[in-house]
């Protein structure tokens, strides 16, 4: 073995060791009693009442329930209250915190330091910081709307998410634009389609409750995530390269007795959920859940509902917590949605549901038939825009990560479908039959309007759930179970809530169009909802997702199953998605196609680093062990030939000739299928297109990079544990 073979070997064999050392971090909390620490590092509208004066604090209520624009001087009102606030919580710093097109947030920290008139040195911090700064544009990613020497652009503050101080710093939430106006980020978009859903649907609400003057849309993720030892973590250069294992033979055990989902937390894993659960609670995340999931060493964070926007500034915000704290716990967080291969994979489902100002759920069965035909007016045209805009809503949660995971008998397929148990949805083809295009007699509506109103005894948990279902209705809301666990929620969010407000003015369009024809108003929303109910019928599934049968079912019904990212995020540009995201002000045709381009460069380099990661490991740890074993298998050959005769040696020798020959074998087509490998790359980078590029590293770079895993798959079965280099799945799946 060379010195750097034995440098592997000796930190993994360290790595081990050093579990048997770790001891649960213990933490202590300011108070039993949660409320009283609960939001304490957040600047909520109780703490602007203390730090603002009254007229300041009416200007920002005023800004953010009414759109109503405040001046300068009392913008530096504010900007001085909060630093007086957050300078008491431990603040030195400042930061515009923003989401752009990236994995993660960013942040650019300042100190709140100025000069006087006079030049003296002073704290200050003035409206004009708290409201705009101006960030570099041109080093993330943008699609080609900025070039590198353009660098302008700006950040704005987004009074509707509060800010909040992590450690010595004051974040305020922001959204992130170019120099010339489009967005680079996004929260910009999701902003635009939380307000598209609101105006259109309080337009459709406005049919039953004229008191209707606002429509929320409300988020509940649940965040899944592995947990590995940080010494075994820096021992795999594939997972600190790229986040999953790009080698690994399955493990003799690993999930098939279901020992682990809902099983006891180890010690060690619940003092990182209870330090995890303190530091989020301050910073008024409501976590509420906890538990492991289905594989091993695999567990799953999850709050309560809040309206959108914030709730995926609380996830941002989460995902950075869980990865800090975990290295105090000499833990690394995996996010990735397929880690390790042989075992389930991680989803964030998000939990969809839109609220009035009024306090109804718009998705919840009421008591009363015209509530129940309100719910069946939103769940209709939900299911619905589903069914249009299929193909949006997959290129909204497809990534290099999430295609290993769905469709894999653990995760939604990438056929999407819709939910809605069997009762209901026989309710629903019962109501599409019941009642003709001609005008209702009073009999009818009697009968109609008393079929809605057992909708409450229907849906009273007596549909069961479907976790192979992509978009499943669970009582009072959908779960988009599709979505990636490292994804941005935003993005899934932006195209659901863009798609239900389309779906919902073509709606109001036709009963109002219906309506001017003479029709009644009730008889106009039910012959709507009767031909959307029909036309919408093929998305409806109830059955097993995972199975072979339905996606010949789903071809017949013209459903789509895209598993390729490349050609689903082309979906975007489709005539249908524009009309959805441009018709409705989301996106611009520049900033449409400029993310479409980030999408497809993410792809590429993401699978460009997991393929070069892979050769370096294959060619300089890999092959190296395999070689120095079949080197020790044949001085093990030649001193069996001196001690026995020839007969002897004949019968001793045949088994580890073969050994000789498997090695021999699987490091000869390592070595091929990495020359290989390494020029389809470099076909690739030669694209002209970024689109172009993804397919090649889709269709020809990942393919090759599988079969070098079955040679490396298969060589960690025969190798000498004691020099293999590299910690094994089930060292990796098992260490507490």
């Amino acid at each position: 073995m060379n010195i750097k073979q034995i440098c592997m070997a000796i930190m993994r064999f360290n790595a081990l060791r050093e579990l048997s050392r770790r001891r649960p971090r213990e933490i202590e909390t300011p108070s039993d009693r949660l409320s009283d620490y609960f939001a304490i590092n957040v600047f909520t509208k109780d703490k602007m009442r203390e730090y603002l004066s009254k007229d300041a604090f009416n200007a920002f209520i005023a800004a953010v329930e009414r759109g109503v624009l405040f001046d300068r001087n009392v913008a530096d009102q504010i900007a001085t209250g909060m630093r007086k606030w957050a300078r008491e919580r431990g603040a030195t710093h400042y930061t515009h915190w923003f989401q752009p097109l990236t994995d993660g947030t960013a942040e650019k920290h300042d100190g709140f330091i100025d000069f006087d008139e006079n030049g003296d040195v002073i704290e200050r911090f003035s409206g004009k910081l708290l409201i705009q700064q101006e960030p570099d544009a041109s080093s993330f990613p943008n699609g080609g709307i900025r070039n590198t020497f353009e660098a302008r652009g700006y950040t704005a503050w987004d009074l509707s998410s509060p800010a909040f101080v992590v450690g010595s710093t004051l974040c305020i939430p922001t959204i992130f634009i170019s120099y010339t106006g489009e967005a680079l980020d996004y929260k910009t978009p999701l902003l635009k389609a939380i307000s598209a859903v609101d105006k259109a649907a309080v337009a459709v609400c406005q049919y039953f409750d004229k008191n209707v003057t606002k429509v929320n849309t409300n988020l509940g993720w649940e965040q899944e995530y592995f947990l590995v030892d940080s010494a075994l973590y820096d021992a795999r250069p594939d997972l600190c390269m790229t986040g999953r294992t790009l080698m690994g033979h399955a493990s003799a055990k690993d999930q098939q007795l279901d020992d682990h989902y809902f099983g006891s937390i180890p010690e060690r894993v619940t003092a990182y959920m209870r330090e995890v659960e303190f530091e989020a609670h301050k910073l008024g995340i409501p976590l509420k859940t906890r538990h492991n999931e289905v594989a091993p060493n695999q567990f799953e964070f999850a709050p309560i509902y809040e309206e959108a926007n914030l709730a995926n500034d609380h996830n941002q915000l989460m995902m950075d917590l869980m990865k800090r704290i975990a290295r105090k716990h000499h833990f690394r967080v995996l996010l990735h949605e397929k880690p390790f291969a042989s075992v389930n994979g991680s989803g964030k489902h998000n939990n969809w549901s839109l609220t009035t100002d009024t306090g109804i759920n718009l998705l919840s069965p009421a008591k009363n038939p015209k509530g129940n035909l309100l719910f069946l007016t939103f769940l209709v045209n939900v299911m619905s825009a589903v069914y249009k805009h299929q193909d949006l809503l997959r290129a909204s949660i497809m990534s290099a990560g999430n295609t290993y995971r769905l469709g894999a008998n653990e995760a939604p397929p990438a056929i999407l479908s819709v939910f809605l148990g069997q009762n209901l949805s026989s309710m629903l083809d019962n109501l599409a039959n019941q009642v003709g295009d001609s005008k209702m007699t009073p009999e009818e509506k009697t009968a109609l309007k008393l079929g809605i109103a057992r909708i409450p005894d229907i849906m009273l948990d007596n549909t069961d759930r479907n976790r192979t279902s992509p978009f499943a209705f669970t009582g009072n809301r959908f779960e988009f179970r599709a979505v990636g666990s490292s994804a941005n929620c935003a993005a899934s969010i932006i195209a659901l809530d863009s798609a239900v407000a389309h779906q919902l003015n073509e709606f109001r369009a036709e009963v109002d169009r219906l309506c001017a024809a003479g029709k009644g108003k009730d008889e106009a929303i039910f012959q709507v909802l009767k031909k959307l109910i029909v036309e919408s019928k093929a998305v409806r599934f109830e059955g097993d997702g995972y199975s072979e049968e339905w996606k010949k079912e789903a071809a017949k019904r013209g459903l789509t199953n895209i598993t390729s990212a490349p050609e689903a995020i082309g979906k975007y540009l489709d005539d249908s998605s524009k009309e959805v995201l441009i018709g409705e002000h989301i996106f611009n045709e520049i900033e449409l196609h400029g993310r479409v381009e980030v999408e497809y460069e993410k792809f590429s380099k993401k699978v460009q680093i997991e393929s070069r990661t892979l050769g370096d490991i294959a060619l300089n740890h890999i092959v190296p062990t395999a070689v120095a074993y079949q080197n020790r298998l044949i001085e093990n050959l030649c001193g069996l030939k001196q001690l026995f005769s020839e007969a002897e040696y004949d019968e001793l020798s045949e088994d580890r000739k073969d050994l000789i020959r498997e090695i021999s074998l699987h490091v000869t087509a390592i070595k091929k299928l990495l020359k290989r490998m390494t020029e389809e790359r470099r076909n690739a980078n030669t694209c002209d297109t970024e689109e172009e590029k993804a397919i090649i590293y889709d269709k020809v770079v990942r393919p090759t990079m599988e079969e070098i895993r079955t040679h490396i798959d298969a060589l960690e079965l025969v190798i000498d544990d004691d020099i293999w280099p590299l910690p094994k799945y089930r060292e990796l799946l098992f260490a507490k």
